[in-house]
């Protein structure tokens, strides 16, 4: 009894030791906020001498002359656009491949696993080119269009897996009532995969709220910016850069996603225990 006791206390702090490893980034940053500027890269202490609020203020008095809420609206507008696209677009090429028998299913379906192995960075060259040539550089058509055709190949792979593991009868009972393919899936399956289709939105959206290589390549307006876009606004190297204004808007930028994986967590954990990912 007392070698287990002993065992646990170390497991314990063992624990306690990595979580504080792994969270003092994240403190260090929320602190750095209260700090002058100066102290920030100067000085090795967690906690400021005096705490300030003036980070914050610089914050919401906007950058280059746009307000903060512009880019958070920006962002908004991105994640929730990329979370309807996703969904309505990885949900019926998933069931597709899921339920539907057609010519050269199988290959296609490979296919669009290979492409998890492509590089993103391959396709941004001739991707680019193809958006100059249409116009639509600096436009948030680039970031958004492929959300809308399906071109999120994990997200189906996610909603195949989740489908394989719905049992037939419920498509063949829909069937004898006369409910035709769009039918069943809309009223039978689409239902029932509920979890993974909120796996997919809360992936979709912390991930899109946190792209900066996207936006970077095809927005130059600031006004258009993201957050993660706008965040280096703050670092000029031609003169001085506001490291307490660029936390403290970090930090603010990092309550939305926050909140949001917490409010859908439980979805989270019901999504991704329920999609098997087993082949």
């Amino acid at each position: 009894m007392r070698r287990q006791r002993v065992h646990g206390v170390v497991w314990h702090l063992g624990v306690l030791v990595l979580l504080g490893v792994v969270l003092y980034p994240v403190v260090w940053v929320v602190a750095s906020t209260f700090k002058p500027s100066a102290e920030i890269l100067g000085d090795l202490r967690l906690l400021p001498d005096a705490a300030t609020t003036a980070n914050y203020e610089r914050v919401f008095d906007g950058v280059v002359g746009i307000d903060v809420a512009r880019f958070f609206l920006n962002s908004t507008v991105l994640a929730l656009l990329s979370v309807v696209g996703t969904v309505a677009s990885s949900a019926p090429a998933a069931y597709a491949f899921a339920r539907l028998r057609f010519r050269g299913r199988t290959p296609l379906f490979a296919v669009m696993i290979a492409t998890l192995l492509l590089p993103v960075h391959v396709l941004i060259i001739p991707q680019y080119v193809v958006f100059q040539r249409l116009d639509l550089v600096d436009t948030y058509v680039p970031l958004l269009v492929g959300k809308f055709l399906a071109a999120e190949a994990f997200f189906v792979f996610l909603i195949v897996q989740f489908i394989r593991t719905l049992p037939r009868d419920l498509d063949e009972s829909a069937k004898i009532d006369g409910a035709g393919q769009w039918g069943v899936f809309w009223h039978v399956v689409l239902p029932l995969c509920r979890p993974a289709l909120i796996t997919t939105a809360i992936f979709t959206f912390i991930w899109s709220w946190n792209d900066f290589f996207g936006p970077l390549i095809y927005l130059s307006t600031p006004d258009k910016y993201p957050l993660p876009l706008a965040l280096q606004l703050f670092i000029d190297e031609t003169a001085g850069s506001d490291f307490g204004a660029l936390m403290a808007m970090s930090v603010l930028a990092l309550v939305p996603v926050v909140l949001f994986f917490l409010f859908f967590q439980r979805f989270l954990v019901e999504g991704v225990s329920t999609t098997g990912i087993k082949g």
